[in-house]
């Protein structure tokens, strides 16, 4: 792992323009990818604000939904609940509804986690669909070209819930977790080194009620126990923040362009 991080983040107007700056940061790292190798490698979170960005990309209307290279895309999945894919509270269902039902993705460049089967079988599952995708061998990791995270008021991630189990596992690329005292207590996660290992990694933040945590994770002590997002560490040295003014209204002010850098080891 590096011993420093540089963070760089770019901090929009109102969640509008951060969902149009995070459906750009998804169309530029495809297209760059595609580009390099032909193929991007995507793997993507749930919650609202990745919602209102994939909606865009979606849109005939909007300019990022012909520009996505819809065909060399492998999309995965960050993390799920144990629910069905129908479920109201699916990862899965809410993509496919703001998203996947209204662009060219063929059913296969869809990976999805199994939530409706029971948490190890699904983690299991989704590991060994990485490993086949990856053409992994060994302790070989997957390496995504983008991997979206977002960012909880508790300061988890993924799946990383505080003082879970799931902070821990750094042999799998996949693990079930079990959270106490939230709702949908029972989760699948991609594993913090597969998370650390992607190309491009970036959080995708919004909210008044993000800023307090978003300053302890990213100025505070280290307390990853506490505070899991601060186990996200990309192996190349560089993580970017997608963050509305509100979010980031306890960081340092950013630059007239809207752009901040902070370093931490």
């Amino acid at each position: 792992m590096p011993r420093d991080l540089k963070i760089v983040y770019y901090v929009e107007a109102d969640a509008a323009a951060l969902a149009a700056r995070a459906a750009e940061r998804f169309v530029e790292l495809t297209e760059q990818a595609v580009a390099a190798r032909g193929q991007a490698r995507i793997a993507i979170s749930g919650g609202s604000t990745p919602k209102a960005a994939f909606r865009l990309m979606g849109d005939p209307g909007q300019p990022w939904r012909a520009r996505m290279p819809w065909d060399k895309i492998d999309l995965w999945w960050v993390d799920e609940r144990c629910v069905p894919p129908g479920d109201p509270d699916s990862n899965y269902r809410m993509t496919r509804e703001a998203l996947l039902d209204h662009v060219p993705l063929a059913p296969g460049q869809n990976h999805r986690m199994e939530g409706e089967l029971e948490p190890e079988k699904a983690a299991a599952r989704y590991e060994a669909e990485l490993r086949s995708g990856f053409r992994l061998e060994g302790a070989e990791l997957p390496r995504f070209d983008v991997l979206q995270l977002g960012m909880g008021p508790d300061g988890h991630t993924a799946s990383l819930f505080p003082h879970s189990l799931a902070l821990h596992e750094m042999s799998r690329l996949v693990t079930a977790n079990k959270v106490e005292g939230v709702k949908d207590s029972l989760r699948i996660t991609l594993t913090r080194p597969v998370i650390n290992n992607a190309a491009e990694v970036f959080f995708l933040i919004g909210g008044a009620d993000k800023a307090q945590i978003l300053k302890e994770v990213m100025l505070g002590p280290r307390d990853e126990e506490r505070l899991p997002s601060q186990l996200i560490h990309p192996e190349n040295g560089i993580l970017t923040l997608l963050l509305d003014r509100a979010a980031a209204a306890l960081l340092p002010p950013p630059d007239a362009q809207g752009c901040g850098i902070l370093e931490r080891n």
